[in-house]
């Protein structure tokens, strides 16, 4: 069944196609642009009519006495358009520090088996690492901010520990080696802190959590959104990524036991987004940071965390 649309037909005049030299000009496929070329009518007050094609694909047909004005129309709109969407930038080289960055994961496995020994600190009892470090909703209220950052480094068992690095990983690698390990590692721990604390803003006043998928989806949420901001203008096929690699996770994560949370892991995601979102619009504005200045946010972001297993230990 032949379909068509029309818009304003005058009854005395008959529809005609636009004519072939101006067609054999357009780049791309007549019949695919007509429904855009109708919105770009409508909008200049051309009448129109949109027919199916005896081949399949829509045909665009106007009164005779305002061809010429549609081809203006159509001229200045392509002629406007001819660049957009710009094309995909072309992928920013990645930067060798796996090494690195797989070394900063295996330290958080030794942490784990060294607070399993129960180990007396000098001049202290074997302190009871997770009462200190987890992430307390009452504690963190009442001031404890330190639990915000320690918490990201405990783990409840092996089980715990080997999913948040063997699947986490590949993100967290990945994620240094498209910013650097500084500047990445600093948005991983800024990521999980505002998770956390997003999290204990919520939850009951009892409520406990532990790990490092905080960080982990924050590491998603970041490489989703430098995806979006990078690739904004080739939407179609991108955006669905960062929000099925979540899913995924979550899949995976989210019901891993009974000390970590579905809240952590989304408001975790949901900052990732949010520092991802800056940190791409400065980057993709100038380069990544340099060597130097990666060194130094990765010191400092180590610094932070050593500081807040100082205060947890001086609090208990």
């Amino acid at each position: 069944m032949e379909k068509h649309e029309e818009h304003t037909l005058p009854q005395e005049e008959e529809w005609q196609d636009l004519p072939d030299e101006y067609l054999k000009r357009v780049p791309g496929s007549v019949a695919r642009r007509a429904k855009l070329w109708a919105l770009v009518l409508e909008a200049r007050s051309i009448p129109y009519r949109l027919e199916q094609g005896e081949q399949g694909g829509d045909r665009l047909l106007v009164p005779p006495h305002l061809v010429e004005a549609a081809c203006t129309e159509l001229s200045l709109f392509e002629k406007e358009n001819q660049n957009w969407p710009p094309l995909a930038p072309p992928p920013r080289s990645l930067r060798e520090n796996t090494l690195a960055t797989v070394s900063i994961l295996l330290l958080l496995a030794v942490f784990h088996n060294l607070i399993q020994l129960g180990i007396s600190l000098p001049g202290r009892y074997p302190p009871d690492w997770i009462g200190l470090g987890k992430a307390s909703a009452t504690a963190i209220l009442n001031g404890e901010w330190w639990r915000l950052v320690t918490a990201l480094t405990l783990h409840s068992d092996w089980l715990h520990l080997s999913s948040n690095l063997a699947i986490g990983g590949i993100f967290i690698v990945f994620l240094c080696r498209e910013l650097g390990s500084g500047l990445a590692w600093s948005l991983l721990l800024a990521s999980g802190v505002l998770g956390n604390l997003a999290n204990a803003l919520v939850q009951q006043p009892s409520h406990n959590s532990i790990g490092a998928s905080t960080a982990v989806f924050g590491a998603v949420g970041i490489l989703g959104a430098i995806s979006l901001m990078r690739y904004r203008h080739h939407l179609k096929r991108r955006w669905l990524l960062p929000v099925a690699s979540a899913l995924a996770l979550l899949a995976v994560l989210g019901t891993e036991g009974e000390n970590t949370d579905l809240g952590a892991h989304l408001f975790g995601f949901a900052a990732g987004m949010i520092f991802g979102l800056v940190a791409e619009s400065i980057v993709g504005r100038r380069n990544p940071p340099g060597k130097l200045l990666n060194a130094l946010m990765a010191m400092v972001t180590a610094a932070i965390v050593i500081m807040a297993w100082w205060f947890a230990l001086e609090a208990g």
